[in-house]
């Protein structure tokens, strides 16, 4: 298929995800109290506009993004869900996930409104305690994930763990 944009059966053109373009796409949608699909936190790098409920956001890779969906239909609320997504390099494994492309590693998945709710408590701790909830370590989302998941309370990322977090990655390098 040629072209920027690839004919989709309701709502018109969708933009194809370029293979070359190396960016992790992800498609927002908001149709009020029915579907709405947003970007808690995350940089990034290409927004484009398709019409006044729809975008895509594009994130360069290695970059980190909280993915929240939510939708509803006469009788109430049947989605309710956030992902934190790290975008990948070409070449590299990923998870697919609805609504973004080619896919990423996920490093939260959590669903359900009060469980969301924590998670969205979690990004207001950390962006509270000075750290930009993009930066924060891979490790901890996965132990938010893992410790709700569970039932008990995840461990609060501060800027102790955060300036830990920074050391390692850069012994990693």
């Amino acid at each position: 298929m040629t072209g920027a944009a690839a004919p989709r059966v309701r709502g018109g053109p969708v933009p194809i995800a370029q293979r070359s373009d190396n960016l992790t796409h992800v498609e927002l949608t908001w149709v009020e109290k029915r579907i709405e699909n947003w970007i808690r936190f995350g940089r990034e790098a290409h927004e484009e506009i398709i019409d006044r409920r729809r975008r895509v956001l594009s994130f360069r890779a290695g970059s980190t993004f909280a993915f929240v969906r939510w939708a509803a239909n006469d009788f109430g609320t049947i989605l309710s869900r956030i992902d934190i997504v790290r975008a990948v390099s070409p070449g590299e494994t990923y998870q697919t996930l609805p609504f973004v492309r080619p896919g990423g590693e996920i490093l939260l998945k959590i669903e359900g409104w009060p469980k969301v709710q924590q998670v969205l408590r979690h990004i207001d701790a950390a962006e509270d305690a000075g750290v930009d909830a993009s930066d924060v370590s891979p490790d901890h989302w996965r132990h938010v994930a893992n410790r709700l998941s569970a039932g008990q309370e995840p461990r609060a990322y501060t800027m102790e763990r955060h300036q830990a977090w920074l050391k390692r990655r850069e012994i990693e390098r």
